[in-house]
């Protein structure tokens, strides 16, 4: 295997790995921004967001979509005027909501714990569709720790990471967007997946905080590959040039989520193809 290689550290929590036009992407919840990685190894910070979870992806035209999560709201890049209030999702849940992925349509996806972090674990999850006009419907929920989240380039699939059930679950996407289940797309026993990504020939690359590792796996559950780190691993994304890079964000856990500890937060980087 390719040699480990750290391109970012002294972050805060990094999450949300995107890679996009050319740049690696990501959100650190600790001090509330959005940064990107060029191919130089500039880090260039992009926004900042009123409040955690982070999570963004891009509309078909460009514009930049975000999710402010303990706010229930999602952001809009507008030209010349920043991030601007584009849905209000507090009317479906009022805890945090978390990971989004866009459809080729246009159509957002958004994903909501359903509980406070300090509650003990319920399979009270829900996703959320927000239409290009800005209106919010609930499309699906019973879902356990819902995370990383990804819809498939043909626009027919949603697979989201369950952390608490082990497990990334699927759903067909309707003509109007609305979703209905369609299994397990692939069973993790004994781990809790979090941020997802398509790993380029069918299969997806799991984070996971608890096993300090990213995970690749095809439909059905085979595990192909398995990357061991040192640090909890909260997001994942392939990227490069030729998409043979795997970018992974790291922290230690749960040390990361006090403000008093140093930024053990990190950009890792590893050819897998």
């Amino acid at each position: 295997m390719a040699e480990l290689t750290t391109l970012v550290s002294g972050i805060g929590m990094g999450e949300s790995a995107r890679w996009h036009a050319g740049e690696f992407w990501f959100a650190d919840w600790t001090a509330g921004t959005i940064s990107a990685l060029d191919a130089s190894g500039n880090v260039r910070r992009v926004t900042a967001v009123p409040s955690f979870p982070i999570s963004f992806d891009w509309l078909p035209d460009g514009r930049m979509a975000v999710v402010s999560g303990t706010d229930g709201t999602v952001l809009l890049e507008v030209p010349n005027a920043g991030l601007v209030p584009h849905a209000d999702l507090a009317g479906l849940s009022v805890y945090p909501w978390n990971e989004i992925a866009v459809h080729p349509s246009g159509g957002i996806y958004v994903n909501g714990l359903g509980y406070d972090y300090s509650a003990d674990p319920q399979a009270s999850g829900v996703i959320a569709l927000i239409r290009p006009d800005g209106s919010v419907e609930q499309v699906a929920d019973g879902l356990a720790f819902p995370n990383g989240m990804l819809v498939s380039d043909d626009g027919g699939t949603l697979v989201v990471a369950e952390s608490n059930a082990g497990c990334l679950t699927s759903f067909a996407i309707n003509d109007d967007g609305g979703l209905t289940p369609a299994g397990e797309w692939a069973a993790v026993s004994g781990s809790a997946p979090d941020g997802i990504c398509w790993d380029g020939t069918g299969g997806i690359w799991f984070a996971e905080v608890p096993g300090e590792r990213c995970v690749r796996v095809r439909e059905g559950g085979t595990v192909v590959e398995t990357v061991q780190l040192d640090q909890g691993c909260f997001s994942c994304a392939t990227g490069g040039v030729d998409g043979g890079l795997l970018f992974m964000m790291t922290a230690r856990w749960p040390e990361v989520m006090d403000p008093a500890t140093p930024g053990s937060g990190q950009v890792l980087g590893l050819r897998v193809r």
